[in-house]
């Protein structure tokens, strides 16, 4: 995706490809992966029949004079962009196994590797949706949608926002092209009335649910975020009378620090620094409030990942996805869910997925920028740069090579081969 020059800084020209990839070595499916895919409209029969093919591990022979994925993925690395990726870690570890060389043996190896390899940094928009934005959930069609909604807000009230473009392709192109309609919010929930089935609330926090479509209640993400939204307004109220009680008490100085002191509102319901757990409102709560919540935070699933590769900075988007999951497929830019009785919350396509995650990483880099005034050189999001979720842990994974660490000797020759030939 890249930042149009005519037009405002924040106005994006966004394209999106996939890569349906066949790995030439046996592997294994589990069966509810594959129901999944069928579930959400994955071509097997293209991927076995049209699928480009790779291979795990080291180089075999002189494969940098052929056109391959691995070639390819060379070129992205030449290219010195930033990678945005959504609970990236995984995706990370298969892109370098897959396309680059043998996994090295330790993890300090790794980060030193994937440090050099893409210098201008790695972005996780899980990292930046609850360290950054403080979203109460992070998961990735939450924090589009969340993000989206903020957006359109912000250009209702004439204020600075996103802009994405999509380009207008020739009538020729149009059995590579599948166009897919992303509105604010779906028809069934404008529609739903007094009538609206419950949310499920496992959805709702982790955006998975082990009863899939099965499920009674409901995963729209857009009644999610309107349950969050209004009990978030109820607090609000809640302390917006506390705290007038208390000032006719003459405790007004210490109800303010309560509610202006985000940092301490957030140990005291969590224990530790961190992003506030599954809650009604993504603004801290005060210690007196906590009995009101239910928070859960284990047993989180792996949610469906998403990896963007730039092409322009800010923020990219293109995905490779896990074809020995297998997972991958053909998509373009905005999709619209389909929903289906009534669990049916949302679609995991790879087209969609990047797109999403490109967005919200656009749109938390034009919040920060609108925050700082420090443009000299160095990460374009510092509080971002090269830090990856990691689940249950309240502090990321840093992509830094210490100086206890050294880079691996496959990934050494890669670098010595790609500016070499670049």
């Amino acid at each position: 995706r890249a930042a149009l020059p005519l037009q405002s800084e924040n106005t994006y020209l966004c394209q999106i490809y996939n890569l349906t990839l066949l790995c030439t070595e046996d592997y294994i499916v589990e069966p509810q992966s594959v129901q999944f895919l069928v579930q959400h409209g994955f071509d097997f029969n293209k991927q076995y029949s049209q699928g480009i093919p790779y291979h795990k591990g080291n180089d075999k022979g002189n494969e940098n004079q052929s056109q391959s994925v691995r070639t390819f993925f060379l070129e992205l690395i030449r290219a010195k962009k930033p990678l945005i990726l959504h609970n990236g870690l995984i995706d990370l570890v298969f892109l370098y196994q897959c396309f680059y060389a043998h996994l090295p043996d330790s993890l300090g190896t790794f980060t030193a590797d994937l440090s050099e390899m893409f210098p201008a940094g790695i972005y996780d928009t899980k990292y930046a949706s609850e360290f950054e934005t403080r979203f109460v959930a992070s998961y990735l069609e939450y924090a589009y949608k969340k993000c989206k909604r903020e957006n359109c807000k912000l250009k209702e009230s004439s204020s600075q926002h996103l802009t994405i473009e999509f380009c207008n392709y020739a009538a020729n192109m149009s059995r590579y092209i599948d166009y897919r309609h992303c509105s604010l919010e779906e028809e069934s929930h404008k529609v739903g009335g007094e009538n609206k089935v419950p949310v499920c609330e496992k959805f709702s926090a982790y955006g998975w649910c082990p009863k899939g479509v099965k499920c009674p209640h409901s995963h729209n993400i857009d009644l999610i975020i309107d349950e969050d939204d209004k009990v978030c307004e109820e607090k609000r109220k809640k302390r917006k009378h506390k705290w007038k009680r208390r000032k006719n008490t003459e405790e007004a100085a210490k109800a303010f620090g309560q509610e202006s002191s985000g940092k301490e509102m957030e140990l005291a319901q969590n224990g530790e620094e961190g992003p506030p757990r599954k809650q009604s409102c993504y603004e801290p709560v005060a210690a007196t409030e906590l009995a009101e919540i239910t928070a859960n935070s284990e047993g989180r699933p792996l949610e469906e990942k998403s990896i963007d590769m730039e092409p322009e900075v800010p923020a990219g988007v293109g995905s490779v996805d896990h074809p020995d999951t297998p997972g991958t497929e053909t998509a373009c830019a905005a999709e619209k869910e389909t929903h289906g009785p009534p669990s049916q919350g949302g679609t995991h396509r790879a087209g969609f997925d990047a797109f999403m995650t490109g967005y919200i990483m656009a749109y938390v880099w034009m919040l920060k920028k609108g925050k700082t005034t420090d443009a000299g050189p160095g990460p374009w999001l510092p509080d971002c740069h090269n830090k990856l979720y990691l689940s249950g842990k309240s502090v990321p994974l840093q992509i830094v090579k210490s100086l206890f660490s050294k880079s691996s000797k496959a990934h050494s020759q890669k670098m010595k081969l790609a500016w070499a030939s670049g």
